[in-house]
Order: structure tokens, then C-alpha cells, then sequence
């Protein structure tokens, strides 16, 4: 049989070849929406590749992207890629500090940065001397250099750089894209994904019962593009010819629902706080979105409730689903058609294995029906971290995803907690124990505790319990204010209670069980 490499680019050069009208919609800023057909974007991703390479750029060279769900960022995608570089995308709802030091580890020369955040991308520029060029995308524009760095604005860099360039002229095992987790159990960490490990998670994610995009889909993609490859729907989408819609910054309701109904949506993609947005603004004005068939949710468990509100105000089919930035991201995904929501996150689709272990990382005898540690294994699945000086999986190849779990009588998966006591809130995940460090260092603060607890909009929110040394008095406020700049906004807890004791395990450490006994189902 013949040798043919499994690069992201082909999606790309299979959709401009066989569907080149098909659209790209991409929203910009101020409400203007801007269409192209996936023959000029791949023309474009290309000479951006040529532009890429007149800075000096070498194959695995690493491309830094701060940036929403536009055009521009589709390009960039592929044009970076396509020519062997490695996209690396960066969450812009990080802090500054965390921003920086990611992209001192993955030495990136060059940052891409989106519509309003010129200003986050100096800040990083002047923490990591590592980077040498920053272009600005989206329109977006800045008089003179960035933190003394040749700055370009994305159309003049192609314009003035830009060259037909050949792709795919590398092994398919070459990196082609680089994420990191969000710093939830210490220090972020890097996966980087493979051209063959994204082309075989993309065909995954295509299957049936899976995402089962057609060329008749309109699809509105409401994930970030830095959140694990958007989910794999820059590459599905062009990997059958569908529409692709980019809502760009905004994801509100109005905006949403007028996206869905000018494009004529069928399947929507993203975390449940968006669509609890979009819901809340059909109920106030009373619009519909007739078009829509299908939400696919990921990010933190949804409740029933909120999935059957959800069906029956969209008149759409909810599929749940589970994953997480080391599978690239899709784990398991409730079927496009037939079962009701009630089968919780569903089935791997075919290339991803799950097992069951105890504790101790013993393969569980029973495998249904019973809560154990869930791992995973297959093509699409992290083997070693970037930079990692060793393997995080098992002898039988398997990785510790940190999830509890249960698998029902047909394979159907639960995920039931986590064996860490991270707070995951909108999708994204908290590292309580940052948040504890930061508290647990102000004068008057004895010991310190956050927890989660459930809420209907973001799934849960962080709890800050503290407990003051004797005979002083604490602010709540203050509390909340020393976080300020030092964590994310969103991570800043909801709520404060002081304690006069906090209890304790008989290990001496802080019983956090009992702690959310007590103040998270209140």
C-alpha cells in the first residue's frame, strides 16, 4: 500500500479540493461578521507558512496563540502546522505570571495575539526573552513595536511575507500542536500532540455515534480553540466540508442566537455555562433557534435538570460528554441519536481504551457497575508530559486520568469525582491549593481550606473557609482582595466562612469531607 503520512494539513487540502465554497464564518468584535470558503483559507494558511518561515523559523520551531475563535486563528492553525511548526495555544483567562512562565518552558519565538489582548501579550513579552516576533491578529493594531519586539499586523505579515509553500513534508509522529493543563496540580503541564495523533483522535471524533459531522452541518463552535484543539472541530469540520461558524471574543446569548439562526447552526459545541446563557436569553425575548439539532457539552458534569431545560427550550438533542486535555481531549461521548441523557458521558468511540483500578493502580476484576480510578489508553492519549523527564503510564500502558469513575452495565461512563480535590467551574479547573497558599500567608489566618460547591450555572464554585488565629479578627473582603493578581478572577471564591476550629482527619490534615458535609450542600 502506499505511504501516506497522517498530517493535520490534509483536512485542510481534502476540504478546499472537494467543498472550496464551503464556509468559514468568523464574528468579529463589533458585531461584523466576515465569511470565507475553505479554498481561499487553505490559499492563506498556506502563504502564512511562507511568511512563518521568513522569520527564521525551523521545523518544530514553537508558535505561541493568544487568541479567540476567528479566522485569523484558523490560519494560524494550519499555517502552522501545515509547515511543521507547532501551534501552541495559550488561555488567555490565565494570570500573567502563569501566561509566562508556559511560554518560557515551550521557548516560543513567536506570539500570535487576538483583539484585546495587545496589552496581555507586552506583558508576557517582557517575562520571556524568548520571543522574538508578535503579530497581531483580527484586526487588531498597535502603533510602533511590542515590548520591543518586531511587531506585525496579520494581513501586513502575509501580504508582505507570504509565500506558496510546500506542506506536510514531514513524519506524521512530528509535534504538531502544544496545550497545557491549567496548573491544577502544581505546576501547568505541557501535552503535546503529534500530526498522527490528532488525524486519528479527528477520525475518532467523526464516528456515528461520536460528533458525526456531515457536509449538510452548520456547525457553531463556542469551546475556545485554546481549550485542547477546540475539541477537534477545526479539523472535523473541514474534514467533511461542513460549515464551520467562529463566534470570536463574545459567546453571550444574543450573540449566539443570532449567529444560530443567520447561519442556519445544527450542531453547537461548547461548556454548559454558554448554553445556560443562551436558554436564559430565548426565555427573556421569547426568540427561537429552529435550526439547531444537536449540543454537544463537555467540561463539568451537567446537571439533569439543566439538560432537560436545555432540550426542551432549543429543541435539540444534548450530547454529554468527557475528556480532558491529555486525550486530545475526547474521552468518552453520548450517542448523536437514539439513547436519552441519562446514559451520562457515554462511550469511547473506537481508538480509546478504559479500565478501572483500585487505589493502588490494580486493574479492577469487576469492571461494570463499580466505582474505581479511571484510565486510558489509546493513539490520541499523553505517554509523557512536554519536557517530562519520564512516562505517566502504567506497564500496560495506561494513563491515570485523576478521575473516579463508573462504568454501567453497558459501558456507559459516570465520572463521579475526582481522586484530588480539584474544583472544576465553567469548564476549567481550580487549584484549591493556591488559593490556600495565598490565604493561609496573611496575618491573622490560622489554617485555610477551599472547597467546592455545586452551582447551577458554572457546575461548581470555590468555597474559602478559614479559620483565625486566636483573638483576631479577619476581613472577608480583604481575604478575597489579597487574591487579586495573584490568581485568575475566576478563581476567586464566591463565598467566605470563618470557622473557630477547623475539623481535622486523624492524620492531622484538614478533613476536607467533612468540611463539604457541612458548607457545600447547604
Amino acid at each position: 500500500m502506499q505511504p501516506y503520512a497522517l498530517t493535520v494539513d490534509k483536512f485542510l487540502d481534502h476540504a478546499a479540493k472537494w467543498h472550496p465554497n464551503a464556509e468559514i464564518v468568523s464574528a468579529g468584535q463589533s458585531n461584523a461578521i466576515s465569511y470565507i470558503g475553505y479554498a481561499t483559507l487553505r490559499e492563506r494558511s498556506n502563504r502564512l507558512s511562507g511568511a512563518l518561515k521568513a522569520l527564521g523559523l525551523q521545523t518544530g520551531d514553537r508558535i505561541a496563540t493568544l487568541a479567540w475563535n476567528t479566522q485569523h486563528h484558523l490560519e494560524v492553525y494550519y499555517g502552522a502546522m501545515g509547515a511543521g511548526f507547532v501551534c501552541h495555544t495559550l488561555n488567555p483567562r490565565l494570570t500573567i505570571g502563569h501566561l509566562a512562565a508556559i511560554v518560557n518552558e515551550a521557548e516560543d519565538r513567536v506570539l500570535m495575539a487576538g483583539s484585546g489582548l495587545a496589552d496581555v501579550a507586552r506583558e508576557i513579552a517582557l517575562r520571556c526573552p524568548c520571543v522574538e516576533t508578535i503579530v497581531l491578529l483580527d484586526g487588531a493594531k498597535h502603533e510602533g513595536g511590542i515590548a520591543d519586539r518586531t511587531t506585525f499586523a496579520f494581513e501586513t505579515l502575509l501580504a508582505e511575507r507570504g509565500t506558496k509553500t510546500e506542506w506536510g513534508k514531514f513524519d506524521e509522529e512530528s509535534p504538531a500542536g502544544l496545550c497545557y493543563t491549567s496548573g491544577t496540580t502544581g505546576a501547568p503541564k505541557g501535552v503535546l500532540y503529534t500530526h498522527r495523533s490528532n488525524y486519528l483522535h479527528t477520525l475518532r471524533a467523526l464516528q456515528a455515534d461520536a460528533v458525526a459531522l456531515t457536509p449538510a452541518d452548520s456547525v457553531l463552535v463556542a469551546v475556545p480553540m485554546f481549550h485542547a484543539n477546540a475539541w477537534a472541530f477545526p479539523f472535523a469540520a473541514p474534514a467533511v466540508g461542513a460549515k464551520l461558524v467562529l463566534p470570536g471574543r463574545y459567546t453571550d446569548g444574543a450573540r449566539l442566537a443570532k449567529l444560530i439562526r443567520e447561519e442556519g447552526v445544527t450542531v453547537a459545541a461548547g461548556v454548559q455555562t454558554v448554553w445556560l446563557g443562551l436558554i436564559d436569553h430565548l426565555d427573556a425575548t421569547g426568540e427561537d433557534v429552529p435550526t439547531l439539532q444537536r449540543v454537544i457539552i463537555g467540561g463539568s458534569r451537567c446537571p439533569d435538570a439543566l439538560i432537560e431545560r436545555m432540550e426542551q427550550r432549543l429543541q435539540a438533542r444534548v450530547q454529554t460528554s468527557w475528556g480532558m486535555t491529555e486525550l486530545s481531549p475526547l474521552g468518552t461521548i453520548a450517542p448523536a441519536q437514539g439513547l436519552s441523557h441519562a446514559v451520562a458521558s457515554g462511550k469511547p468511540p473506537l481508538g480509546l481504551d478504559l479500565k478501572l483500578t483500585d487505589a493502588r493502580g490494580q486493574t479492577l476484576p469487576q469492571q461494570r457497575n463499580v466505582t474505581g480510578h479511571l484510565k486510558a489508553r489509546g493513539a490520541s492519549v499523553v505517554q509523557r508530559y512536554f519536557k517530562a523527564g519520564k512516562d505517566v503510564v502504567d506497564d500496560e500502558g495506561y494513563f491515570d486520568t485523576g478521575d473516579l469513575a463508573i462504568l454501567d452495565g453497558d459501558g456507559n461512563l459516570t465520572i463521579t469525582g475526582r481522586s484530588k480535590d480539584l474544583i472544576k467551574s465553567g469548564g476549567e479547573w481550580i487549584n484549591p491549593g493556591e488559593i490556600e497558599s495565598i490565604v493561609g500567608r496573611l496575618p491573622g489566618v490560622g489554617q485555610v481550606a477551599v472547597i467546592g460547591k455545586a452551582d447551577p450555572k458554572w457546575g461548581e464554585r470555590p468555597v474559602l473557609i478559614v479559620e483565625p488565629q486566636k483573638s483576631q479578627t479577619l476581613d472577608d473582603q480583604e481575604l478575597l482582595d489579597a487574591l487579586r493578581g495573584n490568581v485568575a478572577d475566576w478563581w476567586i471564591p464566591d463565598q467566605v466562612i470563618q470557622v473557630t476550629q477547623m475539623p481535622l482527619a486523624a492524620t492531622g490534615k484538614i478533613d476536607k469531607n467533612r468540611l463539604r458535609e457541612e458548607y457545600a450542600r447547604s
